[in-house]
C-alpha cells in the first residue's frame, strides 16, 4: 500500500526514508542509490536496484523477518539548531 501511494505522489525515496528511520521500518529502495547513503549503513535502508528479478527475493527475506534491524542514525536527534549555534558561538567566540 506504502508503495502505490508514493508511486502516486511521485515522492522520491528521501521523505520515505526520513519517516521510516524514525520508526524503524525497513526501506526497500527500487533505484540504484540514495540521498541518504548513511541509511545503507546502519541497515534502514537497502538499494534493490532497478532490476525487477531483484525484488521477490528481497520481499522474501523481509516476510521471513531476515532483514536487518537499522537505528536512528548519528545526530538524527532534532537538535541540528543546538548544536550550529554551539558552532557559531565557538567561531565568533575566537574572533
Amino acid at each position: 500500500m506504502f508503495c502505490c501511494l508514493t508511486q502516486r505522489n511521485k515522492t522520491n525515496d528521501t521523505n520515505q526514508i526520513n519517516e521510516t528511520d524514525q520508526t524503524n521500518q525497513p526501506v526497500l529502495a527500487l533505484r540504484d542509490n540514495t540521498e541518504r547513503p548513511g541509511t545503507i549503513m546502519i541497515g534502514t535502508n537497502e538499494p534493490i536496484g532497478t532490476d525487477p528479478s531483484k525484488l521477490p527475493p528481497a520481499l522474501a527475506r523481509l516476510m521471513a523477518g531476515q532483514w536487518g534491524k537499522g537505528s536512528i542514525p548519528p545526530k538524527w536527534d532534532g537538535k541540528a539548531a543546538e548544536r550550529i549555534v554551539e558552532n557559531f558561538e565557538r567561531l565568533f567566540a575566537n574572533k
